[in-house]
């Protein structure tokens, strides 16, 4: 099975900007908005269409379907691609949200999945920030005291963030991110978001966004405490270099990092590998040119490929644990 790219789905939410297209090449209208480009997804209605080659216009839910052994080898038998991959530009600030994990999830939708997710950070303005995890010893009589006041924002654990910083922020983890940032984001299969706090602010119909109190408390897990960004544990040198960044329950996450006109192989060792392409360019072996921006899949089934820096070429990879 040859690797796979896919139509970007692209979303428009208030704190978008533009960058999704200006940075990631992803193709935007004019409008101002553009928050999420979700580059691989098997969720509902939302799915990824592959563009080219012998399954053009397939969606990746007919390949789990139709071609699941090959899709997923070692790990076939999964009835929806477990993960979701996306590009988000953080124009404006983001609600302080948290996600359920899969027991909680179940409770508010029998069809959905628990949300523990990471990021890597592609672009970050001078002083950007994120908001991840309560700050040591607040629990949920503190926090309810901060929501009735307005003033959550002193009891969230802040950090500043530069490109190439790698934040894990599992199921429970109360979270926001500041304005003034792209990054790529894993994450399990789910659209299940409770907000907890949004600044204050009014939605585009003048009045202040739904709020879901009661069911962010109940999924936040207030022993996680302060989080900051991942040590990355280098497994290879260059001139093909590769970090781990994440191994947990739902995913592992490495980085590569290929010098100009180094050539790399990648094996699939029977399960699916993605990649996303988080600065520099490049070749597959077979395939259209590689750019920032640029995502796709490598199903269990497909052939070994090679990859060619044209310029320092990063790809950030995400496949399933043993």
């Amino acid at each position: 099975m040859p690797p796979l790219f896919f139509e970007p789905i692209l979303k428009r939410i208030r704190w978008g900007g533009r960058r999704l297209g200006t940075e990631l090449g992803k193709p935007i209208g004019s409008e101002s908005d553009y928050a999420e480009s979700w580059e691989v997804s098997d969720h509902g209605d939302d799915q990824s269409i592959v563009t080219s080659g012998e399954y053009a216009g397939w969606s990746l839910q007919k390949l789990v379907a139709e071609r699941n052994r090959e899709i997923f080898g070692r790990h076939a038998g999964r009835k929806q691609f477990p993960l979701l991959v996306k590009f988000l530009d953080a124009n404006d600030r983001l609600s302080v949200q948290v996600h359920p994990n899969d027991a909680q999830a179940k409770q508010y939708d029998p069809l959905e999945n628990g949300k523990t997710e990471a990021w890597v950070i592609v672009h970050a303005e001078p002083g950007s920030r994120l908001y991840v995890g309560l700050q040591d010893g607040v629990g949920p009589d503190e926090l309810a005291s901060h929501l009735q006041a307005g003033t959550v924002e002193q009891i969230l654990h802040t950090i500043t963030v530069q490109s190439g910083d790698c934040v894990f922020i599992p199921a429970g983890t109360i979270h926001a991110i500041g304005e003034g940032i792209v990054l790529a984001e894993i994450q399990q299969s789910s659209d299940l978001t409770f907000r907890l706090y949004d600044w204050g602010r009014l939605g585009a119909d003048g009045k202040p966004r739904e709020i879901h109190i009661e069911a962010a408390v109940q999924c936040t897990n207030f022993e996680m405490g302060p989080v900051d960004p991942v040590e990355p544990q280098e497994l290879q040198a260059s001139p093909h270099r590769i970090e781990a960044l994440v191994r947990g329950d739902f995913f592992v996450m490495q980085r590569h990092t290929l010098a100009a006109g180094t050539t790399a192989q990648f094996t699939s060792d029977d399960r699916f590998h993605v990649f996303c392409v988080l600065g520099g360019s490049g070749k597959l072996t077979t395939g259209p040119q590689l750019s920032i921006g640029t995502t796709f899949l490598l199903p269990a089934a497909c052939n070994d490929v090679q990859i060619t820096a044209a310029k320092d070429l990063v790809l950030l990879e995400a496949f399933l644990p043993d």
